[in-house]
């Protein structure tokens, strides 16, 4: 009971300071870590530990799949170079630094130190989100850093399981690469497969909501049935939300949609509340363990495993930056290559976040240097929320980047080519009906063709706003004065739901974290 309303206690919290986030524009991890160590710190905060092969499957699985979800194959394969290079090269690296700095500085195990490096090494795309949503950016470079934090969460969680198994079962790195080897194509066979049937199943269960918990229970069901069967559960879960990404969408209604975006987007924030929280609780019982000169040595290296964990992805960005550059030159500037301000944004990217945390929280009882661990792991996200979460936007703003019109040219290419669909099918109806909604639809095409949106220009559509809310008024004055029940009351206030969104830019009621 104490551990649920610590929880209640937190998300309150942070349901404040996120409105404080979205007005100062700072990314909304940077003030859920300082609440949850907050929160963590109150006097009745509860000591909770919880199981490692838990935490790996709550936290990691759907935050995987809401990031696999909006990724296609398509733009790993265009940016397979960058995207090597950041999820992949620049993982390793700095899982291999900061394993040196805790053979040598702090005395850890090898496996110890490999597993601290694979906690430290992804950075959470979420914290850079919530910042680059603000700025017109290139999109290549956007594309870039989602991609990058799908694909460094497969990259770091493959290492931290193959350390964990190498300290757990006394067995070395090269004995367990047969087992890998197995293991990542039957993890990407099997999420292929379980989606495919997934999108099968849920034929059957479309528009209600048996529809969207089956989404939750197929997400950690292919993590467990991978964990199960000794598969990559990372890449199980990859492959599984890409399949139903590409073939679900096109069998979903727009309600089931509209809900299933809602349920998950919230469910995703509420386990980043949750796992802020459970951390700083560990960290808390840590530091309650360590007599003093533990405690500084333990927060000494914490330090230098994050001013690490920066130094190497920017070191690590702005060379591939400046060899890329080269080369395109030698090549007589054949190719693409980024620019100084666009490497230089990508690699202070580097917020560490939900995967930091729940790796940290995976980690078993027992395993060598735990606390050190767990302390490092806090103080690495602390640090790179606090350092460039409060310092992306600024840099951005000073580097003032050129206006990217590709994505907003290509919307509006598309929505004329769909108003263009629509309107074909009218060409054999007659009537006044047929003759007003082809005059809307031909004012419509007109203001998409000069890139704006026609519900946010069109009288006809504010007009039908203000309709809308006299409708709203009306029904609220009926349902006081017990001229209609509560049933009538809610049926109706649906439709008018539906007919708002209907009648307004789809970015007016998008939700956000922050």
């Amino acid at each position: 009971m104490v551990l649920f309303e610590s929880t209640l206690t937190l998300v309150l919290v942070a349901i404040v300071l996120l409105q404080v986030s979205r007005r100062l524009a700072i990314p909304y991890p940077t003030m859920l870590a300082g609440a949850g160590v907050v929160v963590a710190a109150l006097p009745w905060a509860p000591d909770f530990a919880i199981d490692p092969h838990l935490a790996l499957a709550l936290f990691i699985a759907p935050a995987l799949l809401d990031a696999a979800y909006d990724l296609p194959p398509r733009a790993i394969r265009s940016n397979w170079l960058p995207l090597l290079a950041l999820a992949a090269i620049a993982v390793v690296l700095t899982t291999a630094v900061v394993a040196w700095a805790g053979v040598v500085y702090a005395g850890l195990p090898l496996s110890a130190a490999i597993a601290l490096g694979a906690i430290v090494a992804p950075p959470d795309a979420a914290a850079a989100a919530a910042v680059l949503a603000r700025f017109v950016l290139p999109r290549r470079t956007v594309t870039i850093l989602k991609g990058e934090s799908l694909l460094n969460d497969a990259v770091a969680l493959l290492i931290f399981s193959a350390a964990v198994g190498a300290a757990s079962d006394k067995t070395t790195l090269m004995t367990m690469a047969p087992q890998l080897a197995l293991a990542i194509p039957g993890g990407l066979l099997l999420g292929a497969v379980l989606g495919k049937s997934h999108v099968i199943v849920s034929r059957f269960v479309a528009g209600t909501l048996g529809g969207t918990i089956l989404g939750f229970v197929m997400t950690f069901g292919v993590w467990v049935i991978a964990d199960r069967l000794h598969l990559s559960a990372v890449l199980a879960v990859v492959a599984f939300a890409m399949t139903i990404a590409r073939y679900i969408p096109e069998r979903q209604s727009a309600l089931d949609r509209v809900h299933s975006y809602s349920v998950w987007e919230a469910a995703v924030f509420l386990l980043n509340v949750l796992a802020f929280l459970l951390v700083g609780l560990q960290a808390r019982a840590i530091v309650g363990r360590l007599d003093p000169a533990q405690f500084w040595h333990a927060l000494g290296f914490a330090g230098i495993v994050t001013a690490l964990v920066v130094a190497v992805r920017l070191v690590w960005v702005f060379l591939y930056n400046r060899v890329l550059n080269l080369i395109v030159r030698l090549r007589g500037g054949r190719g693409q290559a980024p620019t100084f301000a666009q490497g230089l944004v990508v690699a202070w990217c580097g917020m560490r976040g939900l995967v930091t945390l729940a790796t940290a929280l995976a980690l078993p009882a027992a395993f060598p240097s735990r606390d050190v661990i767990v302390l490092s792991a806090l103080a690495v996200v602390l640090g790179t929320l606090v350092l460039q979460g409060l310092t992306l936007g600024p840099l951005i703003h000073f580097l003032r980047f050129a206006p990217d019109t590709a994505f907003d040219k290509a919307v509006s290419d598309t929505r004329v080519t769909l108003l263009d669909a629509a309107a074909a099918t009218l060409d054999t109806q007659d009537g006044e009906a047929a003759t007003l909604l082809r005059e809307e639809y031909r004012t419509e095409r007109e203001v998409a063709a000069d890139g704006k949106h026609p519900r946010a220009v069109l009288e006809v559509h504010q007009l039908r706003q203000q309709a809308i809310i006299a409708k709203r008024q009306k029904l609220a004055t009926l349902r006081c004065s017990g001229a209609i029940d509560d049933d009538i009351f809610h049926m109706l206030e649906r439709e008018l739901d539906w007919a708002e969104l209907a009648s307004s830019p789809p970015d007016r009621f998008e939700i956000v974290e922050s």
